[in-house]
């Protein structure tokens, strides 16, 4: 099979592991690896144009600036968004603590700040401030399926607002079950994952967003685990903010993005104060920039947008349809044959379908961490441990498992060896089931 991401483009997947091995990365929903294009990108951008964005009229701070808002052009482009929309931030947790932090100050009363123009403004951005307030009373919906970074600034939040924290359980199989009754008229926000970084299940975002509407409640996507899979248009999914990461999606690591919709990011005041996010300081009061720039404070690193820009270009040079396309045929190889041996269970959907290439499993009577560095001593290079998400692996009564995730540079022969590699494991520790001695 052919990789819709050429190979050679990424000097990562040529190298060998201690023991003299070849590399097989089975790791991208953790961290993707780089084509060379993005880390020319950074190098050039550190070599050679390396100046401060929006502060100086010379050469190098001006290329700086450009390529670092054609870099927001860019990414905005692949997900479907405009480029005032997309707020740099260091990673997706970030981002999604940024959403959480603003509702917080908003719900103190500390929104006044950006509430100013004439009187018609004023009354629409004070409304949608209102809509940003929690308080005892409200609640906030997520599910059972959110990785950390989605779940634990909403816990925060609710103990210092007092609102109530509810969620959506999952099926059997570790879908989310949309259940009635869980949104409600008191429901402020409705955060959840796009793709689960366990299951790799397709949440059913048209319904949840349809019940989010219904009572007036933001809507936030982690679509750390969809944007470099799948096509994604936010605009199209009608979602109010979204989280996604620099280094999921074949860019460095430091950088990543917050969606917001422009009305929306319009009312929040800013998340942290400094340079470059003002409008006129003076000693007693600062009035502050428009946004995106108001969240964007301080020095930002600057090399790694153009990173992160470039790897967006790179995604849709490739197309995505094409890597939904070939990441879903590795998918569907992946799981026919882990299906096939024995003592090992997949933990989530064994269909390929309304799931994407991130395979999370458990191999019977063996420690994730003991699969991992078998598999390491033989090239393959998978995520062990509880993956940042506590939650789903308690609903399918493991403390941790191993995981097998795909990106546009895996080929099917990768896949095949390493499902002759885990067929072995359990023979390693002398567990091997009977039909096979």
């Amino acid at each position: 099979m052919s990789t819709p991401a050429p190979r050679e483009d990424f000097p990562a997947l040529h190298r060998t592991v201690p023991g003299g091995e070849t590399l097989v990365y089975l790791d991208s929903g953790a961290t993707s690896q780089k084509p060379q294009v993005v880390m020319d990108a950074v190098t050039h951008q550190e070599m050679h144009s390396n100046g401060a964005v929006k502060r100086g009229s010379h050469t190098l701070a001006a290329e700086s600036t450009i390529a670092y808002e054609k870099a927001r052009e860019s990414v905005a482009r692949l997900v479907g968004a405009d480029p005032e929309e997309i707020v740099w931030t260091k990673n997706s947790t970030e981002a999604l603590n940024l959403i959480a932090y603003v509702i917080d100050d908003i719900s103190r009363g500390r929104g006044e700040a950006v509430v100013r123009g004439g009187r018609k403004k004023k009354e629409r951005l004070s409304a949608i401030q209102e809509r940003l307030t929690l308080r005892e009373g409200d609640n906030v919906v997520i599910t059972a399926a959110e990785h950390h970074a989605n779940l634990i600034p909403w816990q925060e939040l609710c103990i210092r607002t007092g609102a109530e924290l509810r969620w959506f359980d999952l099926t059997e199989d570790g879908r989310i079950d949309v259940a009635d009754g869980v949104i409600d008229e008191n429901t402020k926000v409705v955060a959840f994952t796009h793709v689960s970084n366990v299951t790799g299940a397709v949440s059913p975002v048209d319904e949840i967003v349809a019940r989010a509407q219904a009572v007036g409640a933001v809507t936030v996507l982690d679509a750390c685990q969809s944007v470099p899979h799948i096509p994604v248009d936010l605009h199209a999914l009608d979602v109010d903010f979204a989280a996604f990461s620099g280094h999921k999606m074949l860019g460095p690591t430091g950088i990543g993005a917050l969606y917001g919709r422009t009305e929306l990011l319009e009312a929040m005041p800013p998340f942290l104060f400094g340079g470059s996010m003002v409008e006129i300081v003076r000693m007693d009061k600062t009035t502050y920039a428009n946004p995106p720039a108001r969240f964007e404070a301080g020095t930002q690193p600057v090399a790694q947008v153009v990173g992160m820009g470039v790897a967006a270009e790179y995604l849709m040079n490739i197309g995505m349809d094409a890597v939904e396309r070939h990441e879903y045929e590795l998918t569907k190889r992946a799981l026919e044959g882990i299906t096939q041996i024995p003592g090992v269970r997949v933990l989530g959907p064994t269909s390929p379908d309304q799931r994407l290439g991130v395979v999370a499993f458990d191999v019977e009577g063996v420690h994730p961490h003991d699969v991992g560095q078998v598999l390491d001593a033989q090239g393959f290079a998978i995520r062990v441990g509880h993956h940042c998400a506590q939650p789903i692996h308690q609903h399918f009564g493991v403390h941790a498992s191993s995981r097998a995730s795909f990106a546009p540079y895996n080929t099917a022969e990768e896949v095949d060896r390493f499902l002759e590699a885990l067929a072995r494991v359990r023979s390693y520790f002398g567990l091997e089931d009977e039909e096979l001695r």
